[in-house]
């Protein structure tokens, strides 16, 4: 196995480790579970890094990479949406266009076409990562809204950018 799939791995392994240290409580959780998210966030640009420079590129890391960040994601986000510092709302927003997308993706695929990660997804991806991150830190509550609301943003931004590039594929659809 490759060092970008090792370090795919090591993601999805962090992710119950991440909730583990959340729901166990241990003494300054947040920050033990800030270290471990920012980790695993860091892992994902690497192995991408990796993955490219490297020509490491496999089918593994292509299924497994978004994988692994749709699932370190949601888990972070289910946490503040049962500790109150996040409408469940704004989550369902996000796993709705993780469906859909992921829903167009394969009846792109029915068609041989591939619909590539396009820049909204990323920038979506990432600054989901660095409000995780803020929500973390013990700051006032208007820094989770504005963090939920830069999400829901750019969440609902790079879906429709999704289906708006790629409407000729629903059109085909019968």
């Amino acid at each position: 196995m490759n060092t970008a799939n090792k370090l795919t791995i090591l993601r999805v392994v962090m992710i119950p480790a991440f909730l583990l240290v959340l729901y166990l409580n241990v003494p300054h959780a947040n920050y033990w579970a800030l270290v471990i998210f920012a980790a695993a966030s860091i892992t994902d640009t690497l192995d991408g890094y990796i993955a490219r420079h490297y020509n490491q590129i496999t089918d593994f890391g292509k299924f497994m990479d978004p994988l692994a960040d749709k699932c370190l994601v949601t888990a972070a986000m289910l946490w503040f949406v049962e500790a109150g510092q996040m409408p469940a709302w704004a989550l369902l927003i996000v796993i709705v266009r993780e469906f859909a997308v992921s829903g167009l993706r394969m009846v792109a695929a029915d068609s041989g076409r591939v619909i590539a990660a396009g820049w909204s997804g990323k920038v979506k991806t990432a600054a989901s990562m660095v409000c995780i991150i803020l929500m973390l830190l013990p700051l006032p509550a208007i820094v989770s809204q504005i963090c939920t609301a830069v999400i829901v943003l750019t969440t609902i931004y790079s879906g429709v950018e999704y289906f708006m590039k790629n409407a000729d594929i629903l059109a085909e659809v019968k």
